[in-house]
């Protein structure tokens, strides 16, 4: 029997309305008693689950929020998991969602979470993490949530929702009513945050006070949920780490999904020609969602290359007038919440510095000085591009349409201009991350050791724990030696900056004064490489990024 295919009216009844009324007086979700501490066996809507206490905290792993995206199911609304009786094991964890990295490996039936939590939580403000990855790769277990947990005073929920081809697919078949959408991850993380809404009382968690907070595509995530009506009511603050407004045309996405389907569809017979695949795969003919929902997922999964910062490999978040508006972000109305969006001072370097470009059989015609030379070029223009793209571009446009609190920040630590320079890398993207989990996934790259840097981090979770509070970064229990966060405005464009030297942190307040048309300036008139190489680098390297 096939699923039942997603309606936006039904959607949005079943889960909007819930959490408008959430916020009537009168209404109440059911609550564990506040004193009562929690215990590793906890009940949720479908059926009890058993976790583990670990040090410091108690985890669950791999919790169902909705039913297997396997065979029928496939591009479908996410369906409610099956109830049951028995307390679910849910002490080890689980696979992720299925994708390819070097091999196909993880799982269909993915929508399922994981929760960190302490004894004796009760109404603590929830944190909903959306992992990096592009939306191809990773995992929920990305964060040490129970570090989180313990360190931000905050209920930590993990994640797990399609990705890749499984969880952004706009082909006509697939979308034939106008109440579809190809945006079936933004789907899960909805289908999710009512599960949290619901449910998340029993470890400890206020429903009322959830944070959706992304790293890299998990944050650009976060600004498709702010701009999308399906998620209005749906959660309180948002934190974008390393990320930006970014979507994709609809008809030019399934074109290239089609293009990309068609050689599978001709070694299955299903045309005699990738030219009549695709024609085919772009009709509304029931017989190809049949086909495709029979495809093996390890066939389907390598079909999209690595995005490397490029919606052209890999579009999604299609502008689809559903889920996000027909136009993108300039034509949303945002969900007026307070939001905080932070970036690295130079997270394109380690992309800029090993570009496959500069291997190339192109590139054997510059010099090897001449190649070192474009390599800074392409790290100083992309990383200041890309700062801006994850800062001040997208608060430029949320600021013109909602009158909610924004608060931008800059890591400037390991930059060039930094107190304490990390090589080749400096304040690289992802380097926000050991900042909050207090270990480091980048040994041997980046000493993240020193007492000035620890200071930093503290400093940084402490604005954060009071943001998810209550959306102030600076709360009531700023460190003494701390900066102000300032907001930002169009008129007064703030900007935090984090910055330590060997023994202290230096976290101050600057302008921003760059934007994206005074950087594409400074490269036009930028005369450092020959004429030809600047040309190359623009186009081989800089050009198609989101950020570009």
């Amino acid at each position: 029997m096939q699923a039942p295919k997603f309606s936006r009216r039904s959607f949005l009844k079943s889960g909007v309305a819930a959490a408008a009324a959430a916020s009537l007086p009168g209404f109440s979700l059911p609550a564990q008693a506040a004193a009562a501490p929690i215990g590793t066996v906890c009940q949720t809507q479908y059926g009890p689950v058993q976790g583990a206490q670990q040090e410091g905290h108690l985890v669950w792993y791999g919790i169902p929020y909705g039913a297997s995206t396997a065979g029928d199911a496939r591009w479908t609304a996410p369906q409610a998991p099956a109830p049951w009786a028995a307390a679910k094991d849910c002490t080890v964890p689980g696979a992720a969602a299925y994708q390819y990295s070097t091999c196909a490996l993880g799982t269909e039936d993915c929508l399922k979470l994981d929760i960190y939590t302490t004894v004796k939580a009760s109404k603590q403000p929830v944190l909903v993490y959306l992992h990096s990855g592009g939306n191809q790769t990773g995992s929920a277990q990305e964060m040490p949530g129970g570090t989180l947990a313990e360190q931000l005073g905050c209920v930590f929920v993990a994640l797990e929702y399609r990705l890749g081809v499984f969880g952004f697919n706009c082909l006509p078949a697939l979308c034939s009513s106008p109440d579809e959408t190809g945006n079936f991850a933004l789907l899960d993380i909805a289908k999710a945050l009512d599960w949290v809404r619901d449910n998340i009382a029993a470890f400890g968690g206020d429903p009322q006070n959830i944070t959706v907070f992304g790293f890299a595509s998990g944050a650009r995530d976060v600004m498709a949920l702010l701009a999308s009506p399906l998620f209005a009511g749906r959660f309180q603050k948002a934190i974008a780490c390393s990320g930006g407004m970014t979507c994709a045309d609809e008809n030019a996405s399934a074109e290239t999904i089609a293009t990309a389907l068609a050689p599978l569809a001709v070694q299955d017979g299903k045309a005699l020609t990738e030219a009549a695949a695709k024609r085919w795969l772009l009709t509304t003919d029931p017989a190809v969602r049949a086909w495709l929902c029979g495809v093996d997922a390890s066939r389907l999964a390598p079909l999209m290359a690595n995005a490397s910062l490029r919606m052209s490999a890999f579009p999604h978040l299609y502008a689809d007038g559903i889920t996000l508006p027909e136009g993108g972000y300039l034509n949303a109305q945002y969900n007026n919440i307070p939001t905080l969006l932070l970036t690295g001072a130079d997270e394109f370097n380690a992309t800029a510095r090993w570009d496959s470009w500069f291997s190339s059989e192109d590139a054997k015609r510059f010099s090897a000085d001449e190649l070192e030379a474009s390599k800074q070029f392409a790290a100083t223009y992309g990383s200041a591009l890309y700062r801006v793209f994850n800062t001040r571009s997208s608060a430029e446009v949320i600021a013109a349409r909602s009158d909610a609190p924004l608060y931008l920040g800059q890591i400037e630590y390991g930059s060039s201009a930094s107190r304490t320079q990390i090589p080749l890398l400096g304040s690289f993207q992802g380097i926000c991350l050991p900042m909050l989990s207090g270990s480091n996934p980048y040994v041997g790259w980046a000493d993240l050791s020193g007492a000035g840097y620890q200071a930093m981090a503290g400093q940084f979770r402490q604005y954060l724990k009071n943001f998810i509070i209550d959306g102030d970064p600076n709360g009531k229990k700023l460190l003494s030696s701390s900066t102000k966060w300032p907001c930002w405005t169009p008129g007064s464009p703030a900007l935090l900056v984090l910055d330590a030297d060997a023994d202290s942190a230096v976290v101050q307040c600057a302008a921003q004064t760059e934007t994206k048309e005074s950087l594409l300036a400074a490269l036009e008139a930028d005369n450092t490489l020959s004429p030809a190489l600047k040309q190359a680098v623009v186009e081989n390297v800089l050009q198609g990024r989101f950020f570009y």
